[in-house]
């Protein structure tokens, strides 16, 4: 209990000692008590609503963001419930695109979602249990609401379903999205360092350029293809050519180019490892991700629809806590 609801309610032990040694009616005595039941049931009613709401975030980011469920688990207990929200808060704008049939509707459900940034910060958030959960991380670590509603905006522009035309624009969405999230993840952790950002914003950078490529045999399989158009022109890769699963040599050389900025995105974000603060590195678990499918997808050759690249890395929660413990991203 915090120390100001100890006093409040040492103060009001007092009141009612200081009370009943006065003259007090009977009907008084009843009033007081069916107040203070109702508080009680009031207070269990909020506790067991907040506790409904974690269970949801943490649900949803299990089963939705299997990999950012992980990482959020081993991030300091002060961070951990609001590191769970802020994916949940992800996760929930990410898979707009994919559930709606008209652009019009994706639209509604960001128009929401601003909306809900907004009342959250003039402590009147929506009852919903994501929004819940994210107004309370807000308070607690004061975030920045520019973070949060740029995510929104760059998910927004992503509901226009195309191509992303070069590389670059890939870059930006990245950038705006997960960097985004890296940065609030810092807020929670207390980080403020410039070094720590400048990793934030390569890391982030690489973790939307693998999504990309992880999400391709998904995104084919529905006759969608969202790779950077100037590199599969530059290697005469055409979109009917993933959407078939094409393992030519130039459908693979253009993964190899994406894969490749991704991993100077990554070599770059360490090059910050000495001056960024231990405390950072929890932020940046994402890292041994990036890795691992990196790893993977220069072994099948650069194959994106190897059936090796399907399969989950049994391996990569112990990774991760070894990661964890070293401090180092």
């Amino acid at each position: 209990m915090a120390a100001g609801a100890k006093h409040g309610f040492l103060s009001s032990k007092t009141f009612l000692v200081y009370s009943f040694n006065r003259t007090i009616s009977p009907s008084s005595v009843c009033i007081h008590r069916a107040v203070e039941r109702r508080s009680v049931r009031a207070a269990s009613g909020r506790t067991a609503d907040s506790q409904q709401n974690e269970k949801y975030c943490l649900e949803l980011v299990r089963s939705r963001d299997y990999e950012g469920f992980l990482c959020s688990l081993l991030l300091p207990e002060e961070a951990r419930r609001a590191s769970l929200a802020l994916r949940a808060f992800n996760v929930e704008l990410a898979q707009v695109k994919d559930s709606i049939s008209q652009k019009t509707i994706g639209l509604m459900r960001m128009q929401f979602w601003k909306t809900a940034i907004e009342e959250m910060f003039r402590d009147e958030p929506p009852n919903q249990p994501v929004s819940s959960e994210l107004w309370k991380a807000v308070k607690t670590h004061d975030l920045t609401k520019r973070w949060l509603l740029r995510i929104i905006t760059e998910r927004e522009k992503d509901l226009e379903d195309r191509a992303y035309r070069n590389l670059q624009e890939l870059e930006a969405y990245s950038e705006n999205t997960q960097s985004s999230l890296l940065y609030l993840l810092l807020e929670c952790l207390g980080v403020k360092n410039v070094h720590a950002d400048h990793a934030a914003s390569h890391i982030g950078k690489a973790y939307g350029i693998v999504t990309c490529l992880r999400a391709t045999p998904y995104n084919s399989s529905r006759r969608k293809v969202y790779l950077p158009m100037d590199v599969c022109m530059l290697h005469g890769a055409s979109q009917e050519d993933f959407i078939r699963g094409s393992q030519e040599p130039n459908i693979r050389d253009v993964v190899y180019d994406i894969a490749s900025q991704a991993h100077v995105h990554l070599e770059h974000a360490r090059s910050f490892s000495r001056t960024v603060p231990p405390a950072a590195a929890p932020a940046f678990l994402h890292t041994v991700v990036l890795e691992d499918y990196l790893q993977r997808v220069r072994k099948a050759d650069f194959d994106v629809f190897h059936k090796s690249l399907r399969n989950r890395n049994p391996l990569l929660p112990i990774q991760l806590y070894f990661r964890s413990w070293r401090q180092t991203y």
